[in-house]
C-alpha cells in the first residue's frame, strides 16, 4: 500500500467527493439495514396474529411492513446511485489527472531515459497501469466503505439482538482476514509479473508495425507472428495463474459463510428454545448473514484491486520518480545571438560507456557557419546533441554567447534552435502542420510562412505534386513518404522557426546533388541571420561553410576552410579525392 500514497494529493484536492461519498455509503447502509429489523418485527407479528386467527388486521399490518421495507430499500438504492456519482466520478477525475502528470514526466525526463525503455513499456504504465489503479480509487474504495459500514451497523443490531449468537457467527472472521493477508501477497506478485509481461507484448506489437516494412522486405511475418504468440503464451499462462489463485480464494470465503449460516440456525435455534430470542431474531440474523455475503465476498475481489493497483502504481512511479539529469535552471526570456564555443569538452555517453568527444575546443561567431566532417562514429553528432542540450558534457563548458549553457533558460534557448536530425521523424498530420510544427500556436497558421519554408527547403514542387498538396496526410513517421522527402520537410520544419542557431545532422543523405546545393545556398545566403552548423560525411555538403573542423575518434586532427584543408594534404583531402573519384565513375557509368 505504501506506493499508492502518491495518489493521496489527488484525494486531498477531490475530499468533497470523498466525504460526500463516504455520507452517502454511511446513510445507504444505515436505512438497508433499518428494513431488516422490520423483518424479523413483521415475522414475530404474523406468528402472533396467526395465533389469534385475525387474518384481516394481518394483511393490513402486513402492507404496512412492507411499504416500509421497500420505502427504506428505495431511499438505500438513491443514495447508493448518489455514491457512485461521487467515488466513481471522483476515480475518473483521477484517472485524468494522473495520467496527465505522467505525460508530463515524461517531456520532462532526458535522452538517456528514453534509451534505457522501450516505447511500449511506456504506453503500458500510461494506460493499462493507471487503469488499474482507477480501479483501486472508484470500485475497491467504494466497496471498502460499503463493506466497513455494513459491518459496523449489522454487528451493532445484532448484538442488540443477542451476543451470544452474534459471537458464534463472527467466529469464522479471523481466519478470513488470515486467508486474505496470505493470498494478497500472492496476488501482489503474480500482477507485478502480468503487468511487466504485458509491457513485453506491447513493445513487440509496437516495434512490429512500425516496422513492418522492414518485415515484409525480409520475409520475417512468420517469425514475428510466432514471437507474439510465444509472448502471448507467457502472459496465458501467468493470467492464468493469478485466475486460479483469485479462484480459490472465492469458495473458500463462501465456505466460512456458509459456517456462520450453520451456526445462526444451530445457536439460533437452542436460544430461542430458551426463550431468549424470537423467531424474528433468527429470520433477522440470517437476513443479516447474507448483508454480510456480498462484503465478504467482494473481499477477494477488492484485494486483488488493491494489489493490482499496488503494483501497478509502484510501476507508475519507478517512472515519477525518475528525475532528469537535464535541469532548467533560469526562468528568463533571453534572446541569443548565435555565438558558440567549446572549452575543452569531453564526454561519454552515459548507458553505453563510449567516449564519445576528447578535449575539444572551438568556436562559432554568431551569423557564420561551421562544418563538421568525419568517419561514421567519429562524435559528429554529439556536437549536435551538447549544443541542444540534450546531454550535458562530462568535462569543459558549452559556452552560448559567452555564457554557460546550463544557465540558459533551457526552454527558450531550445525555441531558438533550428534541429534536423540524423533520424528523421514526421508526425501522422499533414504536411503543412509538420512544416508549421516548430511555430507558437499563434502563428502555426501562417501559410505564407509555410510556402516560404517549402521553397527554401526545395520540396514545394514535389508537395504541389500532390492531389491534396499541403493537407496531404503523412502516415505515421513518415511513411508515405520518400527519404528525401521526409528530410526536406524536416528542413523546411527548422527553417520556418527563422532559428538563431540552424543544425543539419547529415540530413542531405537521401537528396541529390543538386537539390542538396539549393538547400545549402539558401542555407548559406540566410547565414547572416542565424549561426549554421553543418554535419556530414561528404565533401560536397561541407565546402562552402566559413569554418570546417575534421573529427576522428572524438577529436579534432584538422581545422579550416575548404582550401586551407585541401592545402594540408591531409585526411580532409584524402576524403575529397575519394569522394571526387566515385562522383566521376557514377558519371562515366
Amino acid at each position: 500500500m505504501k506506493s499508492l500514497k502518491h495518489i493521496n494529493k489527488y484525494f486531498f484536492k477531490y475530499r468533497w467527493y470523498l466525504l460526500l461519498g463516504i455520507l452517502f455509503v454511511l446513510i445507504s447502509n444505515l436505512f438497508s439495514v433499518f428494513s431488516v429489523e422490520y423483518v424479523g418485527d413483521a415475522m414475530d407479528f404474523v406468528k402472533e396474529i396467526s395465533q389469534m386467527g385475525n387474518t384481516s388486521a394481518a394483511h393490513q399490518q402486513l402492507l404496512y411492513f412492507g411499504g416500509i421495507i421497500i420505502g427504506l430499500a428505495i431511499i438505500s438504492g438513491f443514495f447508493l446511485f448518489l455514491t457512485r456519482q461521487t467515488l466513481i466520478v471522483m476515480s475518473r477525475l483521477i484517472e485524468y489527472d494522473l495520467k496527465n502528470e505522467i505525460y508530463a514526466h515524461y517531456q520532462q525526463l532526458d535522452i538517456s531515459f528514453y534509451k534505457r525503455h522501450n516505447t511500449g513499456d511506456l504506453m503500458n504504465r500510461i494506460s493499462e497501469d493507471v487503469s488499474r489503479v482507477r480501479m483501486y480509487i472508484g470500485p475497491a474504495i467504494m466497496y471498502i466503505l460499503s463493506t466497513l459500514f455494513t459491518f459496523l451497523t449489522t454487528i451493532f443490531f445484532m448484538i442488540r439482538i443477542d451476543g451470544k449468537l452474534t459471537f458464534y457467527v463472527l467466529l469464522p472472521l479471523p481466519f478470513l482476514v488470515i486467508s486474505i493477508y496470505y493470498v494478497s501477497q500472492a496476488i501482489n506478485k503474480k500482477s507485478t509479473e502480468v503487468q511487466e509481461q504485458l509491457s513485453t507484448i506491447t513493445t513487440h506489437a509496437q516495434e512490429a508495425f512500425s516496422g513492418i516494412r522492414v518485415l515484409k522486405a525480409y520475409g520475417r511475418e512468420r517469425d514475428s507472428e510466432e514471437n507474439f504468440e510465444k509472448q502471448s503464451k507467457h502472459y496465458r499462462t501467468l493470467t492464468m495463474g493469478l485466475v486460479k489463485t483469485e479462484a480459490l480464494f472465492q469458495p473458500f470465503m463462501i465456505l466460512l459463510i456458509g459456517l456462520s449460516t450453520i451456526f445462526t440456525i444451530y445457536i439460533g435455534g437452542q436460544e430461542q428454545i430458551a426463550g431468549k430470542i424470537t423467531d424474528g431474531n433468527i429470520a433477522q440474523f440470517v437476513i443479516y448473514i447474507n448483508r454480510l455475503t456480498w462484503p465478504i465476498a467482494s473481499l477477494g475481489w477488492v484485494t486483488s484491486l488493491i494489489q493490482r493497483a499496488a503494483a501497478s502504481q509502484t510501476r507508475i512511479n519507478e517512472f515519477l520518480h525518475t528525475v532528469s539529469s537535464i535541469q532548467n535552471t533560469s526562468d528568463a526570456e533571453e534572446t541569443i545571438t548565435g555565438e558558440i564555443s567549446f572549452d575543452g569538452i569531453s564526454f561519454t555517453y552515459p548507458d553505453s560507456g563510449i567516449l564519445a568527444l576528447k578535449n575539444i575546443s572551438f568556436k562559432i561567431k554568431s551569423g557564420t557557419s561551421l562544418a563538421i566532417i568525419g568517419k561514421t562514429g567519429s562524435g559528429k553528432s554529439t556536437i549536435a546533441n551538447l549544443i541542444c542540450r540534450l546531454y550535458d558534457a562530462d568535462k569543459g563548458k558549452v559556452l552560448i554567447d559567452g555564457q554557460d549553457i546550463k544557465t540558459h533558460n533551457l526552454y527558450a534557448f531550445r525555441r531558438q534552435l533550428g534541429y534536423v536530425p540524423q533520424e528523421v521523424f514526421l508526425f501522422s498530420d499533414s504536411i503543412a502542420h509538420n512544416i508549421a510544427f516548430g511555430l507558437d500556436e499563434s502563428t502555426r497558421n501562417q501559410k505564407a510562412a509555410v510556402l516560404e519554408a517549402a521553397k527554401d527547403a526545395a520540396i514545394y514542387d514535389n508537395i504541389m505534386q500532390f492531389p491534396e498538396k499541403f493537407d496531404t496526410m503523412v502516415g505515421e513517421r513518415g511513411i508515405t513518404l520518400s527519404g528525401g522527402q521526409k528530410q526536406r520537410i524536416s528542413i523546411a520544419r527548422a527553417l520556418i522557426k527563422q532559428p538563431k542557431i540552424l543544425i543539419l545532422d547529415d540530413c542531405l543523405s537521401a537528396v541529390d546533388t543538386e537539390t542538396e546545393e539549393e538547400i545549402l545556398g539558401t542555407v548559406k545566403r540566410k547565414a547572416k541571420s542565424h549561426t549554421s552548423i553543418i554535419i556530414s560525411h561528404r565533401v560536397s555538403s561541407v565546402k562552402n561553410a566559413d569554418h570546417i573542423i575534421v573529427l576522428d575518434n572524438g577529436q579534432i586532427i584538422e581545422e579550416g576552410n575548404h582550401q586551407q584543408l585541401l592545402q594540408n594534404q591531409k585526411f580532409y583531402f584524402q576524403l575529397f579525392n575519394m569522394q571526387l573519384l566515385d562522383k566521376q565513375n557514377d558519371t562515366t557509368n
